[in-house]
């Protein structure tokens, strides 16, 4: 029996990809094939899986990659094919979005699919300016509509008339190019010229800019400012609050662009956490972990647990590598019970705990000299030591421990190679300017972004440096760069702060 497909017609939403919908996700997560627009975060692709197939069918302003009847067939025969197919859509797909097109055609082939509301930038951009649509003794009502209706049709499909004064919130979307029409027709039909008004443009993303200005002044305001689409047009008297209302963009790093160089799998956590403070994040990293070719020396080592006195840890990293050969063998944690546990830094504290081990010993000072420091008085000469770590770092650490008259053993866990695949993209954003700074969490990220950078210095003449520590700080200096930030806590929180602390004083 031939399989027969479903369409799911999913909602984006405005811009923020945390705005999308756990319904919309897991559509998502299923799909054969992905249909979708120009969206405003393509970041909610990752969401899709890698073997799905992916088809962009365009639709900008006055720019379609392809026709709607012909994205209408397309949808058809993909579920026809049995395939599960996520439709995705900016914003709402009924509120401008042309999915009930979408809908009646598969409707009329008997083609099963369901609708997955979004969050329309209709009432989120509003909100995330810090404007509601409607408040009591303000506005009780409101109305959205389309903002680029051609204004030369012998016919405007808007009541003009009934519209401009019975409603006290109007939301214009994809307005701003007919503004000059738009304010002109409400003027016309009785709307005072000096009701509140916005522009919101690029809503809910940190890039959000808001122009505050009034009906009969929008058209020239807009132009002044050069603001260009995506935006959308709101009148009423609810825009007022805004003075009160506003949040988004009073966050501290609200507007600040700020490249993260940290291998991949681990820029989520300082990305999420700068961005949660109003940052726009540019990932481009400069390392990847990699495993290592041979792990011979580690697994020696995990069979001998039982001989060591103590086992360090240097980096989250290290206790990821160690504990998948450890399964391997296996071995749990109980493996260790015989054993001290010392951890350079509260996330290799953190990441020991996370898999039932507490560490003995976290220094204060988050390097390899607060680990001496806060060893000397419990060591004894002749102890056994072992450190996995990264296959290149460091020797402080095993050569201090080893004139104390310790045995130390030193096996790699994993390696830190060059990432060049974002070289292209780095070097055009810092080519455009914007990038207010870069974050290097450690020394193998200084080096290896200099070798994406390839020399063009120059390029870093305007963007400010923030180093995770005093180790990455002299890395830094070592090859001519200014740091401007080093975190006092040498972890992500403690960057974290440290840069938020850092445009608060210059303000």
């Amino acid at each position: 029996m031939k399989k027969t497909g479903i369409v799911y017609l999913i909602g984006a939403g405005p811009g923020d990809a945390g705005l999308l919908s756990i319904k919309a996700m897991q559509c998502l997560q299923k799909a054969d094939v992905v249909v979708y627009d120009k969206l405003a975060n393509p970041e909610i692709l990752q969401y899709v899986k890698a073997n799905t197939e992916r088809i962009y069918v365009g639709k900008a302003s006055n720019q379609h990659t392809m026709r709607q009847e012909d994205i209408n067939q397309l949808l058809v025969d993909l579920a026809k094919a049995g395939k599960v197919v996520a439709r995705l859509k900016g914003g709402d797909p009924f509120v401008f979005g042309r999915g009930g097109e979408e809908a009646l055609l598969l409707q009329e082939n008997n083609l099963p699919f369901e609708i997955v509301p979004g969050i329309t930038s209709a009432i989120a951009v509003p909100a995330y300016a810090g404007i509601p649509v409607t408040h009591r003794n303000v506005a009780v009502s409101f109305a959205v509509i389309t903002g680029h209706e051609d204004p030369n049709k012998n016919r405007s499909d808007i009541n003009w008339e009934k519209l401009a004064t019975a409603v006290d919130t109007l939301v214009f979307l994809m307005g701003v190019e007919n503004l000059p029409h738009i304010t002109k027709k409400l003027i016309e039909n009785g709307r005072d010229p000096q009701t509140p008004a916005a522009v919101i443009r690029w809503g809910t993303k940190p890039e959000q800019r808001v122009l505050e200005t009034t009906v009969a002044n929008a058209s020239a305001d807009v132009l002044k400012a050069g603001l260009k689409p995506p935006a959308i047009f709101i009148v009423g008297n609810v825009v007022k609050l805004r003075k009160d209302l506003a949040w988004f963009d009073k966050r501290p790093l609200f507007g600040k662009k700020i490249l993260v160089t940290r291998a991949r799998a681990q820029a989520s956590a300082l990305s999420s956490r700068l961005q949660e403070l109003g940052a726009e994040i540019l990932e481009t990293p400069s390392i990847k972990i990699q495993a290592m070719p041979d792990y011979q020396q580690l697994d020696r080592s995990i069979q001998e647990l039982d001989k060591y006195k103590w086992l360090i840890f240097t980096s989250v990293n290290g206790v990821q590598a160690f504990f998948e050969r450890l399964h391997l063998a296996n071995k749990d944690t109980r493996a260790l019970n015989k054993n001290l546990v010392a951890a350079i830094g509260s996330q290799t504290a953190l990441e020991l705990q996370n898999r039932g081990l507490s560490a003995d010993l976290i220094p204060l000072e988050f390097r390899a000299e607060g680990i001496l420091a806060s060893l000397k008085t419990q060591l004894q000469a002749g102890d056994q030591i072992l450190i996995p770590r990264a296959e290149v770092a460091r020797e402080i650490l095993p050569e201090e421990l080893t004139k104390l008259g310790m045995q130390v053993e030193v096996v790699p866990a994993y390696r830190t190679v060059a990432d060049k695949s974002s070289q292209k993209e780095l070097l055009q954003a810092l080519e455009q300017g914007g990038i207010e700074m870069i974050t290097f969490t450690s020394s193998s990220t200084v080096t290896n972004f200099l070798e994406m950078l390839a020399g063009r210095t120059e390029l870093l003449q305007n963007v400010k440096i923030a180093s995770i520590g005093p180790i990455t700080t002299e890395t830094c200096l070592a090859n001519n760069l200014q740091v401007d930030i080093t975190a006092d806590e040498f972890n992500v929180p403690g960057l974290v702060a440290a840069i938020e602390k850092y445009y608060q004083e210059v303000k």
